[in-house]
C-alpha cells in the first residue's frame, strides 16, 4: 500500500512556518485594529452561486478553479476560492446594512484548484480587510494606509511598490468597454484562445492576459483614463491628493483592471520582485455593484486581500520559538512529583519542557536540545530538602533554590 501524503497543492504547517504564519495574521491583526477593524470569520464553504454569481459564471476562477461538489442533502457547495463574497453574504444575511459603516479583518484558508509553485498551492491563505458603507474616497484611501501600515509593521513595505488605477463609475466603465471590444475586434487574429473567449463578456481581462501575443496587442489599447467622466476623474484626483497627503508614494498603473462590473473606481496593488514570478503580495479595489448584485441593499464597498504563504516568504526567517524551562527529575521520588511542580510552574506563567523517559545525561541532552534557558533539577535528596537545582543553560551557572521560592526566582527567565 502507497504510503499516504498530503493532496497535491496542500501541504502541512509545521511549527517554524506556523510561527511565519501567525506573525503575519497577528501583526495585521494588531495594524488594521488601530483603524477599527474587528475580525470575523465566514465559513469556508458556501453554496455555489454566492462565488458564480459575484465572479461571473465563465470566469477563470469559476470554470477551472472551484473545488464544487454535491453535499449529501444535494446542495452544491463550493470551498471559498477568495472571502470578499462571504463577508458580503454575510453581510446579506445577517442583515447589517442598518449598522453602516462596518470594518472588517479576516485570515484564513482559501482553495482553487491552479498549478502549484512556489509562494501559491492550492489550499492557500489569506489575510484581508473590507470596508463597508462608506462610499468617499477617503475610504479608499483609509484601506491603502491599513494596508501601508500592515506591511510596514512586516518590515517588507521597502519592498513592494504600490501601483493604483481607476475603473471609473458604471457609466465610464460602459464606455471604455465598447472601445475595448472595437479595438480587439480588430485583432482577433492576433489574439490567444482565452482573450478571444473573453472578448464578448469580460474583455478588460484581457489587458491583464500573461500570453505574449495578447500583450503586443493590449499595447496598443485605448486608455481607460480617455474614457473617464468628471465624476470619476475627482474621485481618483481625491484619492491621488490623498495619498499624496498621507506621504504614501505610488505608481500609476492604467493596465491594472478588475475584470468584473462590480468593481468602480480605485484598483490598488502592492507587487514586488523579490519572489519572483508572483509579483503581487496585497492587492485590493472598490466594489460598489457587489452587495447589490447579491440581493442586498444599495451598499458601497472596498478592501483588499494578501497572501500570507508570499507575506511569510517576504518577511524571511520565521521567529524562533519561545524558549522553555526544562524540569529534569531524577529517580522515582522525583518523578512522582514533576508533574505537580511542571503544572505549578505553568500555572505561574512559565513554558515548561517536562521529559518523561532517560537517564540525567540524556534529559539534559534534550534541555539543550530545545534551547532551553534553564534547567531545574530535583532529585530524592533536593526534594527532602524542600530545594532545585536550577541551571542557567547558556551560562553553566547553577543555584540552589527553595521550592517555595521557585517562580520567584525563575521570573528572570521570562
Amino acid at each position: 500500500m502507497a504510503s499516504l501524503q498530503p493532496v497535491r497543492g496542500t501541504h502541512d504547517l509545521l511549527p517554524e512556518e506556523m510561527r511565519s504564519h501567525r506573525r503575519v495574521v497577528e501583526t495585521a491583526r494588531q495594524s488594521v485594529e488601530l483603524y477599527g477593524y474587528e475580525e470575523i470569520a465566514t465559513p469556508i464553504f458556501e453554496f455555489a452561486q454566492v462565488f458564480e454569481r459575484t465572479l461571473g459564471e465563465a470566469s477563470d476562477i469559476v470554470t477551472k478553479e472551484m473545488y464544487s461538489f454535491a453535499d449529501k442533502g444535494g446542495d452544491v457547495i463550493t470551498l471559498r476560492p477568495e472571502n470578499t463574497a462571504g463577508v458580503a453574504r454575510c453581510f446579506i444575511s445577517q442583515g447589517l446594512a442598518q449598522q453602516v459603516p462596518l470594518r472588517f479583518f479576516y485570515a484564513g484558508p482559501m482553495f482553487r484548484h491552479e498549478r502549484p509553485q512556489k509562494g501559491r498551492q492550492r489550499q492557500f491563505h489569506q489575510i484581508g480587510i473590507e470596508l463597508i458603507g462608506v462610499a468617499q474616497p477617503q475610504a479608499d484611501v483609509e484601506v491603502i494606509a491599513a494596508g501601508v501600515r500592515v506591511l510596514d509593521a512586516l518590515g517588507v513595505l521597502d519592498k513592494t511598490v504600490l501601483e493604483v488605477n481607476t475603473l471609473g463609475d458604471p457609466a465610464s466603465r460602459e464606455a471604455y468597454r465598447a472601445a475595448l471590444v472595437d479595438y480587439f475586434s480588430g485583432h482577433l487574429d492576433a489574439l490567444s484562445d482565452d482573450s478571444k473567449a473573453r472578448l464578448g463578456r469580460n474583455p478588460l481581462r484581457i489587458l491583464d492576459s500573461k500570453d505574449e501575443g495578447d500583450r503586443k496587442v493590449v499595447a496598443g489599447a485605448p486608455l481607460f483614463a480617455d474614457y473617464l467622466n468628471a465624476e470619476s476623474v475627482g474621485f481618483f484626483d481625491s484619492v491621488k491628493a490623498d495619498l499624496g497627503a498621507l506621504g504614501i508614494a505610488f505608481e500609476l498603473n492604467p493596465r491594472l483592471v478588475r475584470g468584473l462590473d462590480y468593481y468602480t473606481h480605485t484598483a490598488f496593488e502592492f507587487t514586488t520582485t523579490a519572489l519572483g514570478a508572483q509579483g503581487t503580495v496585497l492587492a485590493g479595489g472598490r466594489y460598489d455593484g457587489l452587495i447589490k448584485m447579491m440581493g442586498g441593499s444599495d451598499t458601497p464597498g472596498v478592501g483588499w486581500a494578501a497572501g500570507i504563504e508570499r507575506l511569510a516568504m517576504l518577511c524571511g526567517a520565521a521567529p524562533a520559538a519561545s524558549r522553555p524551562i526544562a524540569l529534569v527529575p531524577v529517580g522515582a521520588v522525583a518523578e512522582a512529583e514533576a508533574l505537580t511542580l511542571a503544572e505549578r510552574l505553568r500555572g505561574a506563567g512559565f513554558r515548561v519542557d517536562l521529559a518523561y523517559s532517560g537517564n540525567l545525561g540524556r534529559r539534559m541532552k534534550r534541555a539543550n536540545r530545545i534551547a532551553a534557558l534553564a534547567s531545574v533539577l530535583v532529585g530524592e535528596d533536593e526534594l527532602a530538602r524542600g530545594v532545585a537545582t536550577v541551571r542557567d543553560m547558556d551560562s553553566g551557572t547553577q543555584d540552589e533554590v527553595a521550592l517555595s521560592s521557585l517562580e520567584e526566582y525563575l521570573a528572570q527567565y521570562r
